[in-house]
């Protein structure tokens, strides 16, 4: 039986070795690996002969943690009906209460969720059926598309249809109850002074088209309420409702013959905040809309057709009908329907959409290009090399789709409060209403009203403002714009847990090749130390090194080929590991290595000081050697890049600490960390140990930023607070990442830490107001100013600043579309 397991307390390859070698010892364990880098285990055992509680109690006793990792689904779920907080705290606390539910992570303002479940314990439809039993629908969804965009334009008009039926009618209501205080004219049949009976019932029939516009509230509301999991429709429910009843009980005594009881209605009260809530949720709607910008903006990108070359004919299909390996005709100005590498033509393409870049790039044979970017003046055909999902395009949207239905930690503070705020508010409203009732009743505190009416008022006013809309959507809404406006600029940020972690980062560690450096070593320098020329020691040595698969050796090649040499004859080639490679070359014995190749082969070195200058500016200097005499020296150096140096300085003005890990040797590490700023150098560690010095860096109290590009650092990117990978769009799917970056420099660093910090600024700020308005506006609702002012928070004011506090919030978090770096 083969298992995954995951491991704690393993904090060195002696701990590796340890658990290995006491698993290989026990019998009926057939094999146990452990991978220290992700500290798991994989063990195959025969449950006949040992129990799984028996190893597992053999390395507990040692002092490590097992845990099995099971095989979980994740599924992306659309859920309609939530309307604030307490919705997704309810969602998110009954949900994973279902036996196989091992977590639900629900974003309010993507109105989406991922749940994760054993599916042999509980299936899909169980889950979506509780869920339903709670007052929401929930479907699964593959991946957003542009028939989803479609279908919340048609929501979207439909709750504008809802909300103009209920501002209409609760316009009408609010002119008959209210004009005639103000001396509008009232016609006579329903004026209160003559016909009270007319005024109270055409109220009441004016009230039912806008109960029925915000019916969910009390179908969801009350629902909820009734199983002990009230939510802000069940405030909203509870408030108007009691409105409503009252009004209804008033229109009874009326019919009776107590006239009075026309100045006692409150069908205005109710029709008028569901309007205004229903306005709210609108303009809060498309708002949200807005956050999610960046994801339409790259769903509209993808082609819907490709010119598709079949036996030389040239036939337009649907892009869903072509397949890997087909060959596409790209024409001037068209989008590249899908990723592939041109086999024919030139042109330029601009990757903007993908990579931020504004620069076309020139593209000729044997490059790759990628859907969605717009062709130049050329055209092009193109091998497709992948398609649907597995482009480059589908792969960023859904990047950018899990990291906005991602919570960050800074929303846990919300879920803990939403989860305790609506029951503490139905408390609080009646509570206040019965206090100002009996204040009220045995004239304790004189009021205008009769006690009745005025403990009312307070009951609806505390139920209508306390809404945590604006505390469910402060911090979602600015994770959304932060990774959306992040994708604009080329930086995936694939989650808003790296994106808070991301902002905590006090140093950032770099790997040398290929980020800090071009990764591409060249030849810098050729010394003649004999009689020859530069050229023919560059002839000779090229023409050697074409058999050779060193990437110093390379470099010399690619030097020869520049020059336009025509490479030698090379015999009885052999190449010597760790020191060089020789030949026989037009009778000549031909070396080409370090000191240590020449020593041994019993060539003389002397005057070569220049091999302590070359090492000191971080080249790496290679000897010649022909006939058993040293005859020159073939420098080689990874260029830095033109960004380095830049990237570093701002980072230093933010207050970073930056680092450079690298396995060259120490000259040479220094000289290029001196050369571009770097903080600390570490040198001369292998990739397998680049995780080890991130974990002794953070072991120093240190949060750390890796940067690397995605392959050989992956160990260090995942051991890293913040892992980020520099690899443009050819690498996307860097798995061990958690902030990819797509341009090819490094220069995107010092933005995505600066997006970083202004997203959760924006998110603290959004709390901020979210807690003031609702600490600030529930004791004005329950009357605490009254025996000061004399005035009592009228209901339909606190459904109307209930409305705006998440208008303003989502708007708050749309600040960070307009983004600008400062350096």
């Amino acid at each position: 039986m083969e298992k995954i397991y995951k491991l704690s307390n393993v904090t060195c390859q002696s701990c590796v070795r340890l658990i290995e070698t006491v698993l290989s010892k026990t019998e009926g364990v057939t094999s146990a690996t452990v991978n220290l880098a992700t500290e798991t285990l994989n063990i195959d055992f025969n449950p006949e002969i040992i129990l799984e509680e028996e190893w597992i109690k053999k390395l507990t006793d040692l002092g490590y943690g097992v845990k099995e990792i099971k095989d979980l689904k994740e599924v992306n779920l659309k859920i309609e009906g939530m309307h604030c907080q307490s919705c997704v705290s309810l969602i998110e606390k009954m949900i994973p209460k279902l036996k196989g539910v091992k977590s639900i992570n629900v974003n309010l303002a993507t109105e989406t969720g991922m749940v994760t479940y054993d599916s042999e314990i509980i299936k899909l439809s169980e889950i979506l059926k509780k869920m339903e039993e709670l007052g929401f629908k929930g479907r699964k969804i593959e991946e957003l598309k542009t028939e989803d965009i479609e279908e919340d334009k048609k929501k979207l008009k439909k709750d504008f249809n809802e909300f103009l039926l209920a501002i209409i009618f609760g316009g009408l209501i609010f002119y008959i109850s209210m004009g005639h205080m103000i001396g509008l004219p009232i016609p006579k049949i329903i004026n209160p002074e003559f016909n009270p009976l007319n005024f109270a019932l055409i109220q009441l029939i004016f009230s039912i088209p806008v109960i029925y516009s915000g019916r969910r509230f009390y179908t969801v509301g009350l629902k909820q309420l009734a199983k002990g999991t009230p939510s802000m429709d069940s405030l909203i429910a509870l408030g108007t409702g009691a409105a409503f009843l009252y009004s209804l009980h008033g229109t009874y005594e009326i019919f009776k013959g107590a006239n009075e009881y026309a100045h006692m209605l409150y069908y205005e009260s109710g029709v008028v905040i569901i309007a205004l809530i229903s306005l709210g949720k609108y303009l809060e709607k498309i708002s949200k809309g807005k956050t999610s910008e960046a994801i339409k903006k790259l769903l509209t990108l993808q082609s819907k057709k490709a010119n598709l070359i079949r036996e030389n004919e040239i036939v337009e299909v649907d892009i869903e009908e072509v397949e890997e390996g087909d060959i596409l005709l790209v024409k001037p100005g068209e989008s590249v329907p899908s990723d592939g590498v041109v086999i024919d033509g030139h042109s330029s393409i601009d990757e903007s959409m993908l990579t931020g870049e504004s620069i076309p790039i020139e593209k000729l044979p044997g490059e790759k290009v990628y859907g969605a970017s717009i062709n130049g003046n050329g055209s092009l055909k193109i091998k497709v090399t992948a398609t649907g999902k597995n482009t480059v395009l589908s792969k960023i949207i859904k990047l950018v789709e899990n990291a906005q239905g991602s919570k960050a930690p800074i929303a846990r503070m919300a879920d803990v409060v939403s989860g305790y705020f609506v029951p503490a508010v139905i408390v609080i409203a009646v509570l206040s209403s019965l206090t100002w009732y009996y204040l009220g009743k045995n004239g304790i505190v004189t009021i205008p009203d009769s006690p009745s009416v005025f403990a009312l008022t307070i009951l609806i006013s505390v139920l209508v403002i306390a809404c945590p809309c604006s505390l469910g959507l402060a911090t979602p809404t600015a994770i959304m714009v932060g990774t959306g406006k992040g994708a604009e600029l080329g930086i995936l940020i694939k989650s808003g847990v790296a994106l808070e972690k991301a902002h905590k980062i006090d140093t950032i560690v770099f790997d040398k090749t290929g980020t800090i450096t071009e990764g591409k070593p060249r030849v810098t320098d050729i010394i003649s130390l004999g009689n020859r020329k530069v050229d023919e020691l560059l002839r000779i040595g090229s023409s050697l090194e074409v058999y050779s698969e060193h990437p110093l050796g390379s470099a010399i090649v690619l030097e020869g080929k520049n020059k336009g040499f025509e490479f030698l004859e090379v015999k009885n080639f052999k190449s010597v590991t760790g020191q060089g490679v020789k030949g026989i070359i037009d009778g000549m014995e031909v070396l080409i290595g370090n000191r240590k190749f020449m020593e041994n082969s019993n060539i003389e070195l002397k005057n070569i000081e220049q091999l302590n200058d070359l090492g000191t500016l971080g080249k790496t200097p290679m000897l010649m050697g022909i006939n058993g005499k040293l005859e020159g020296i073939i420098a080689v150096a990874d260029r830095v890049k033109e960004d380095s140096k830049i990237t570093v300085d701002i980072l230093h003005k933010m207050g970073l600490k930056v680092v450079m890990l690298t396995g060259d040797n120490k000259k040479t590490a220094e000289a290029i960390g001196k050369e571009v700023g770097i903080d600390i150098v570490i040198s001369e560690v292998t990739p397998e140990d680049k995780y080890l010095e991130i974990k002794r860096l953070q072991g120093e109290g240190l949060k750390v930023a890796m940067v690397g590009d995605g392959i050989n650092d992956s160990p260090a990117l995942v051991q890293a607070d913040v892992g980020i990978a520099v690899g443009g769009g050819t690498d996307i799917a860097m798995e061990s990442a958690d902030i990819v970056l797509m341009k090819n420099t490094i220069r995107d660093v010092p933005l995505a830490m600066e997006l970083s910090h202004s997203t959760i600024k924006n998110i603290k700020e959004n709390l901020f107001w979210a807690f003031i308005y609702n600490g600030l506006g529930i004791p004005l609702a329950a009357g605490l100013l009254y025996p000061i002012t004399g005035h009592l928070l009228n209901p339909m004011i606190a459904g109307g600043a209930m409305a705006l506090s998440s208008v303003s919030v989502v708007s708050n978090a749309l600040r960070l579309r307009f983004f600008k770096s400062k350096y």
